[in-house]
Parts: structure tokens; sequence; C-alpha cells
């Protein structure tokens, strides 16, 4: 392995196991998507290189195998059960104390992420569960920070209709 591939996956191999074991799951069956990741990253690192983002890239190849073993085992996302979704809830209640007090109670936050449009959802699961910053979640989604936090506000806006949360004339959503 060159050394720039293994640059790579050590800086990202805890977050994408993470983003990989909300939507199966599974430690196991995150394990098993990583890796398939890895290796085809692996396969096509020298062309990976060639891109104008590696990061979004690699990105779009993990994803591309979270999508297969979902279609694979027959499953859809399990963004609304994995427990890891408290860390959302969490940050987002720091983040909007008084707008969100009560998304802590509500077990229909989950469901509400997991129906956000795919950006929407990315940006708000890598933000709120994962902890890559706005610059981070730019670069694997191959678009500027000035787009993530508009995905993030308007997600968050999502939410706050969904689950019938009063925004008011508040700013900094």
């Amino acid at each position: 392995m060159s050394i720039t591939f293994e640059a790579f996956l050590s800086t990202h191999a805890r977050k994408w196991l993470t983003y990989a074991y909300l939507h199966t799951g599974s430690q196991a069956a995150a394990r098993e998507v990583t890796r398939a990741a890895y290796e085809r990253l692996g396969r096509l690192w020298p062309h990976a290189l060639r891109q104008a983002s590696v990061e979004a890239y690699a990105w779009s190849v993990l994803k591309e195998r979270v999508v297969e073993w979902l279609y694979d085992h027959q499953q859809p996302t399990a963004l609304t059960e994995t427990a890891a979704f408290a860390v959302v809830t969490h940050a987002l209640l720091r983040e909007c104390q008084q707008q969100f007090a009560m998304l802590e109670s509500q077990l229909g936050l989950y469901a509400a992420i997991a129906r956000l449009p795919e950006r929407q959802c990315d940006v708000i699961v890598l933000r709120h569960v994962i902890g890559y910053s706005d610059a981070q979640i730019g670069s694997l989604l191959g678009v500027d920070e000035v787009t993530v936090r508009s995905y993030a506000s308007r997600g968050k806006r999502k939410l706050a209709v969904a689950l019938g949360i009063d925004q008011g004339n508040s700013r900094g959503n």
C-alpha cells in the first residue's frame, strides 16, 4: 500500500466505520462494508489521486458499498434504529437548546432524519453523529463549506417542521 493510501485510511477509518454502522445497524456488517470500500479504493487509488477531490471520490466509494450491502441484504437503512442517533439528539440540543429541547424524548427524530433528502441527511449525520467539520464534510461531498452549512440549516428546519417545533424568528438555525 502506498503511504498516501495508508494515511488516508488512518484518517478516515473510525468515521467510515461509524457511518457504515449507522446504515447497517451491525458492527460486523460495518466492518465488512468498510473493508470492501477500502479494498475497492485501494485498487482505484491511482485513479482517486487524479480526481479533483480524493475525499469526495473516496466517499462515493464508501457510499456505494453501503448501498450495495443494504440491497444485497434486502434491508432499509438502519438510521432509525441505531442507538448512535442519541448523539444527534444531544448535538442538536446543544446547538438549538430552546428550539430542540423536546427532541430528546421524541423518537420521531430518528425517522425524521432518515426521511431528509440525501445530502441533508448526510450532512446532519456527518456533522452531529460522526463529528466531521464543515470543511471535511465539504471535501467528502465535493461542495464548499457554505453549501454544507446550507444543507445543515435546511435539514434542521425540515426536522423542526417534521417534529412540530416552532422556530419563531430566531437566527442561527
